[in-house]
């Protein structure tokens, strides 16, 4: 290290120290862990130079939430990751509170940028304010614009916030950058604005793409904004919002699918669902994979329940299992990535076992799996199917399957958790043609269910201990299950 180091060389420092210390073991298997630290919202997420990078907000120095840097990893494969230097610390008048979340995008001239949100700390006679940066680089070196922030609040119309104004995702098309970015609106609460710029640095102003109204949150975060099939989809984390139809009360994620005219930037909201309907999952980003598929990732944790979780690693959360987004019926749907396909050994299969009362099956069992179970309800008098997890005489995870009323409950209430706070998710669970499917990818301390294929997902963390292995299945009268469970290398 020079004799003066930067902000930024210190951390690199404190990272390369600590992480000889760090046991590999304790990890998920293929889910992204902060180096060290603290991790929230992925940023950055991209596909450059031959490998997928994702950027996180982190903080290097703390399991809790503190001054935002941007930590960094690579991968081949979505499941791999390696950790790079940290690129991005607080070091700059325009981001002296934090380099909160962003974007990266590819230049004509083949360096990446990065757009992120810096925060100006509060001073004398004024509050903290946000604002959009920019900082260009190779992939692991970036220099921030000396004319940061690139857009101010100054930039927007009456009414928008200069206090709520973050998460710029940033694309190139057509010879310009276009950036979607939050804010919230003095009267419309949450909003999503849309942005231009001819060379990523001189930003202006070009319209409202959609807003809150009061209906689903008082801010919206993270956005996204992307085509898929023929129609536009705009990713949102709402605040603070009401429970209502699929909706959870709280923080959670929204996906708003319409029309959009790229002539005049209108976007016209067709449908609304949730992204996620699990316990935790916020913030997702997306990205374009070389062979076409839209990839999404998202933090797997919760503003609400996040702060004061137990610490029981040098590092503190974890992204999800990367999603490969489609569209079916006119639904928004996800899956795991393929690539997970090459974790897959010691398959094991079941092929319509009648279950009734609890039972487990040879080979069905453990905390690193990729299970698809799948419920032949035609002709079937059950009207429940219960399906425990990380189970031992002590826990189990429960999922339960009311085919009756069309209802699945996601319970983990008795995983070990004593704290006081949301531990069950209902969502909708229809037989499909005369089965009801159920994915689930376990990776040690979590737990993420593709229902039907992707119709609808359940994200959670699960406090269960690792030595609690056990699957069971039960009904309430005979029903015929098939189970083909892929253990994971």
């Amino acid at each position: 290290m020079s004799m003066n180091p930067t902000p930024l060389d210190q951390v690199r420092e404190y990272e390369r120290e600590q992480a000889m210390k760090l046991p590999a073991d304790e990890r998920p298997m293929f889910h992204l862990t902060p180096l060290v630290g603290w991790m929230n919202d992925p940023n950055g997420f991209c596909w450059y130079k031959g490998q997928y990078h994702l950027f996180y907000q982190y903080h290097p120095f703390s399991r809790q939430w503190g001054p935002m840097h941007w930590g960094h990893a690579v991968s081949e494969d979505l499941l791999h990751w390696t950790y790079m230097p940290c690129a991005l610390a607080p070091d700059t008048a325009a981001d002296a509170g934090g380099c909160f979340s962003g974007s990266a995008v590819e230049m004509p001239d083949g360096r990446l940028m990065l757009c992120y949100t810096g925060v100006q700390p509060a001073g004398t006679f004024r509050r903290e304010t946000q604002a959009q940066c920019v900082a260009f680089g190779d992939g692991t070196d970036f220099e921030k614009s000396l004319l940061n922030p690139v857009a101010r609040h100054a930039h927007l119309p009456q009414g928008y916030s200069a206090f709520d104004f973050r998460d710029p995702r940033v694309w190139y098309e057509d010879g310009l950058y276009r950036m979607v970015v939050a804010n919230r609106h003095e009267e419309k609460q949450g909003a999503i604005l849309l942005l231009e710029s001819p060379d990523g640095v001189d930003w202006h102003y070009v319209t409202e793409l959609d807003a809150s109204c009061n209906e689903y949150g008082r801010m919206w975060e993270c956005p996204d904004f992307f085509p898929m099939d023929g129609k536009q989809v705009l990713i949102v984390s709402p605040q603070q919002m009401y429970a209502r139809e699929e909706f959870h009360a709280g923080y959670g994620t929204v996906a708003i699918i319409g029309r959009y005219d790229r002539e005049d930037h209108r976007f016209v909201r067709e449908s609304i669902q949730p992204v996620d309907h699990g316990l935790t999952f916020y913030a997702p980003q997306t990205t374009l994979a070389p062979d076409g598929r839209r990839i999404m990732i998202g933090w797997m944790d919760n503003w609400e329940t996040c702060k004061e979780a137990p610490r029981r690693h040098p590092w503190y959360a974890q992204m999800s299992v990367p999603r490969e987004l489609f569209m079916e019926n006119g639904r928004l749907c996800q899956r795991p990535v393929r690539e997970i396909e090459g974790l897959w050994q010691d398959t094991v299969r079941h092929e319509q076992v009648a279950v009734c009362e609890e039972t487990s099956l040879p080979g069905v069992r453990g905390r690193l799996l990729d299970m698809t179970v799948t419920l032949h309800t035609e002709g079937s008098a059950c009207r429940r199917f219960v399906l425990l997890v990380a189970k031992d005489d002590r826990h189990f995870v429960k999922i339960r399957c009311d085919l009756a009323r069309g209802e699945l409950v996601f319970d983990r209430s008795h995983g070990g958790s004593q704290r006081d706070i949301a531990h069950t998710r209902h969502v909708q669970a229809l037989a499909r043609k005369g089965k009801l499917t159920l994915r689930l990818l376990m990776d040690k301390e979590s737990v993420e269910m593709f229902i039907n294929g992707g119709e609808r997902v359940v994200t959670s963390l699960i406090p269960t201990p690792l030595e609690a292995e056990d699957i069971t299945f039960a009904a309430d009268a005979p029903l015929q299950v098939s189970v083909e469970a892929h253990h994971l290398k």
